[in-house]
């Protein structure tokens, strides 16, 4: 049976956030888009006050776009990717994907952020999937609605079994890498779990230290 190599993508082969990471490229386009700093902080605040989930916390963020073309959105991820992401990614991240591609695992990035973005890891060599959140474009448009729920924890189980579609897999011999236990639902779902730079006393799982 084929294994799985799993990968969460903020700070887990990148080295920054790249939800803020993008609205700071989209701002060195368009200086005006700072304006919307406030909001985007705003919707941080609620969520963290509990007066929005996580869902309308990014919705709310990522309200900034909602002036731009679905082209537009498209190719100013192309240059996000080519001008900013490439940068952050650990050549420790990219070895291991390389390795573990090498021993016949399948390579899948499953994160919390946008797809319309992330969908340029694909040029990651190796990579052969990659699962983010869904956002809805609308006759061209970007209406800053979440398709489904954010993919989080348990729903990052859900989106991947979606993706297998009952094929049988080796995930006793399968991988999983995040920085984060927010990841355990799928940190448990693996033989071969890891921590990525992870800095709290008595981790559950082992950890390894990327740069």
């Amino acid at each position: 049976m084929e294994r799985l190599a799993i990968f969460d993508v903020d700070f887990t082969i990148t080295s920054k956030e790249t939800l803020i990471e993008f609205y700071r490229f989209i701002v060195g386009r368009y200086p005006g888009k700072i304006a919307r700093l406030p909001q985007a902080a705003a919707s941080g605040l609620f969520y963290k006050l509990g007066i929005h989930d996580e869902k309308a916390a990014k919705e709310m963020f990522l309200r900034y776009l909602t002036s731009f073309s679905e082209d537009e959105i498209r190719q100013l991820s192309k240059e996000f990717y080519e001008k900013v992401l490439i940068s952050l990614l650990y050549s420790d991240g990219l070895d291991k994907i390389r390795e573990l591609k090498a021993k016949g695992c399948r390579v899948i990035l499953n994160s919390a952020s946008p797809e319309f973005y992330l969908d340029h890891l694909y040029g990651i060599e190796g990579v052969d999937k990659v699962i983010g959140t869904r956002f809805l474009f609308e006759n061209g448009r970007f209406p800053s609605k979440m398709v489904g729920p954010n993919n989080k924890g348990e729903e990052k189980v859900r989106r991947l079994y979606e993706y297998l579609d009952e094929e049988e897999i080796d995930l006793e011999g399968s991988y999983m890498f995040s920085d984060s236990m927010s990841d355990e639902p799928l940190l448990r779902l693996v033989g071969r779990p890891y921590l990525i730079n992870y800095k709290r006393k008595d981790p559950k799982y082992p950890v390894l230290n990327w740069r």
